[in-house]
């Protein structure tokens, strides 16, 4: 049996705000406190299932020219970046993605539920997401770029991926 978790979007902060009174920034001060609640909960949040641990594990070990000892491209500082504001833009209740690295730099996160069912995103330095699905006998593959929320593209396909 497979358990679907709803999925919860909410608009990002982005650490600043142009609330003016006293009680427009205490109701967005609030606000973000409680969502950081919810993104830490085990249920709906990517921070409770370890993604962010191990994006930065991925960045710490393969952050160094030659890290696989095939003359692999470090990953940078901006590809990390790129794919941690990508990870907090996906809406609460996002399954969780297991993170790589590629020998050319970018960081993968991948979404698999079977052989014929998973999705991969390649994330570049340059901020651009490079991505290849396959549900069935269905792929699907483009690049999109990130402008700091999650392409609809990316993100209807984690759904089909997750759905049964």
């Amino acid at each position: 049996m497979i358990l679907q978790s709803p999925i919860i979007t909410m608009p990002s902060f982005g650490g600043s705000t142009t609330a003016y009174s006293d009680t427009a920034k205490y109701i967005t001060n609030q606000t973000e406190r409680w969502w950081g609640r919810l993104q830490n909960s085990h249920a709906l949040g990517l921070d409770a299932k370890g993604v962010f641990d191990e994006l930065f594990d991925v960045w710490d070990q393969c952050s160094s020219p030659d890290w696989d000892g095939y003359g692999a491209q470090p990953v940078t500082d901006d590809a990390f970046m790129t794919a941690f504001s990508f990870l907090k833009a996906l809406p609460l209740g996002t399954p969780a993605p297991d993170v790589g690295a590629e020998p050319d730099g970018h960081i993968t996160l991948e979404w698999y539920r079977s052989p014929r069912r998973l999705l991969s995103v390649s994330v570049s330095p340059d901020g651009d997401l490079h991505y290849a699905a396959l549900q069935g006998r269905s792929t699907r593959y483009g690049t999109e770029p990130y402008w700091g929320e999650a392409p609809q593209v990316i993100f209807d396909l984690i759904r089909q991926v997750g759905s049964s």
